[in-house]
C-alpha cells in the first residue's frame, strides 16, 4: 500500500520531534531562530522548525489535525492537478512553513530571545484550503464548536489576530494566522495556473446553497 504524502510528512515530522525531544543539540540546529538567519544566512530553519515540537502534545495535536485535513487535500490535488499533484503538495507545505514565518522573522530578525517551532503555520494553511475548497463542511477545534467551515475560518481568523497582537503566551499565533491566509492565496494561485477548477466560483456557490 502507497503511503500518502500526508502520511510521510507526518512520519517524518513524528521521528524527528522525539529525536529533538532528547537531543538539544538537534533541536537547537533546527529551530527557528531568527537571528541565525539574519547574522548567519541559515534560512533553512524556516522549514527544519516545521519538524519539531515543543512536546508530544505539541506533536500531537498538529499531526492529528494533518492527518485529518491532509488526506481530503491532498485528494483533490490529485483530481484537479493530476502529474503535478504531489510536487505541488509538497511545494505547498514547504512554501506555508516558511511563508507562516515571515512576518514573525521581520519582527524579531536580532531578537536573541526569540525562538520557534512547530508545524501550526503549515497545519494552518491545510485546515484553510480545505475549508476554501469545502466550506460547508463542519470544522471544530478546541475552543470553538463543529460549524461550517465558511463560518469557522473568519472566526479563527479574528481570535488568532488578536491573540497574536497581545502575544501574552508562548504560542506564534501569528504563524497560525499567516499560515492560513497564505493557504486561501496559494490554492486558489494553483487551481487557476494547473486547471479549470475555479476556487472562488466554487465558494460562492457552496455558501449560497448552505443559506437556500
Amino acid at each position: 500500500m502507497q503511503l500518502s504524502l500526508t502520511l510521510i510528512i507526518i512520519i517524518i515530522t513524528a521521528i524527528t520531534s522525539f529525536i529533538a525531544f532528547s537531543n538539544q543539540t538537534v533541536m537547537e540546529y533546527l529551530i527557528f531562530y531568527p537571528p541565525a538567519v539574519t547574522n548567519r544566512n541559515q534560512w533553512y530553519r524556516f522549514i527544519t522548525c516545521g519538524f519539531i515540537h515543543a512536546d508530544i502534545a505539541h506533536l500531537a495535536f498538529n499531526m492529528i489535525t494533518l492527518y485529518f485535513f491532509g488526506p481530503a487535500l491532498e485528494t483533490f490535488f490529485g483530481l484537479y492537478f493530476e502529474g503535478a499533484a504531489k510536487t505541488l503538495y509538497l511545494i505547498f507545505y514547504a512554501s506555508s512553513l516558511f511563508v507562516s514565518l515571515l512576518p514573525t522573522y521581520l519582527k524579531n530578525k536580532n531578537n536573541a530571545r526569540y525562538s520557534s517551532l512547530g508545524a501550526s503555520g503549515a497545519v494552518s494553511a491545510v485546515i484553510f484550503a480545505t475549508i476554501f475548497y469545502s466550506p460547508l463542511s463542519k470544522v471544530g477545534i478546541l475552543f470553538l464548536p463543529e460549524m461550517p467551515g465558511f463560518i469557522f475560518g473568519p472566526i479563527y481568523l479574528i481570535i488568532t489576530a488578536v491573540m497574536a497582537k497581545r502575544g501574552r503566551d508562548n504560542i506564534n499565533h501569528s504563524a497560525h494566522l499567516w499560515g492560513g491566509i497564505y493557504g486561501i492565496v496559494f490554492f486558489t494561485v494553483a487551481c487557476f495556473a494547473f486547471s479549470d477548477f475555479n476556487p472562488l466560483t466554487n465558494f460562492v456557490d457552496q455558501v449560497k446553497s448552505y443559506f437556500h
